[in-house]
């Protein structure tokens, strides 16, 4: 079984349920009462939110390969980073990595090839609904990404880090966030929405909303580690 190496804290929740989810789907898996090996390292969310106000995206690269080069040091085969923000670096990041990484970005992007969506809602921070690591790799098949309303980017980024990161799941930010679902659906005919922030599952905990699938980033980023953890030496995604 190869060992898996995970960019932690971003945030802390997320990896909680990271955590959880590798476990569980493991076990499901194998099902002879065994255990993952994994390694987690929590790197400083502010910190890298301080690069990201900055736009010092190659302070944020430097950044994540230092946690990165402890994980393989530590004994990890490949390794993921457990939040969709800090993709908008992952070109970067993969190509001076000492070991395999696997893209959230392009998991998900498999996902909703298999279920041929072709109209996503983005939903995440807003540094990830307004830069093109998603549409840069969703466009190469053919699937068209949306983003909210400026004033409903504004709602999702400001409950994402006041409530969200801090581990606050209020019915009333629920109610929120279905709504701008609700207004992208009429306005927008999508068929689907994809939660691209890892806390954003912790609160819309549903396959489907209204109809439309909800692609679940964690859960498939997760299927796509266990299912590298259970390989051979084939290349990782990404």
């Amino acid at each position: 079984m190869k060992t898996l190496g995970i960019i932690g804290g971003l945030g802390p929740e997320s990896t909680i349920d990271y955590y959880e989810r590798i476990i569980a789907l493991y076990r499901e898996r194998t099902r002879d009462g065994s255990y993952p090996r994994f390694i987690i390292i929590s790197v400083d969310l502010k910190k890298g939110l301080n690069f990201m106000e900055a736009g010092d995206l190659a302070g944020m690269a430097d950044y994540l390969l230092e946690g990165i080069g402890k994980l393989g040091d530590a004994g990890a085969d490949f390794a993921l980073i457990s939040a969709n923000t800090p993709h908008i670096v992952f070109g970067e990041v993969a190509s001076k990595s000492p070991i395999p990484l696997i893209s959230i970005v392009e998991a998900t992007c498999a996902a909703a090839k298999a279920r041929n969506l072709k109209r996503l809602a983005l939903f995440g921070t807003r540094y990830t609904m307004q830069a093109n690591f998603y549409p840069k790799v969703f466009s190469r098949e053919g699937i068209a990404l949306l983003v909210p309303e400026r004033d409903d980017q504004d709602y999702l980024h400001d409950k994402y880090f006041s409530e969200l990161v801090p581990g606050k799941f209020l019915p009333e930010t629920r109610a929120g966030l279905l709504a701008i679902v609700d207004r992208m659906k009429a306005q927008s005919d999508i068929d689907g929405v994809i939660l691209a922030g890892t806390e954003l599952p912790l609160i819309l905990r549903a396959e489907s909303v209204e109809g439309l699938p909800l692609l679940d980033t964690t859960q498939i980023h997760a299927n796509a580690a266990v299912a590298e953890m259970l390989s051979g030496q084939g290349n990782c995604i990404g």
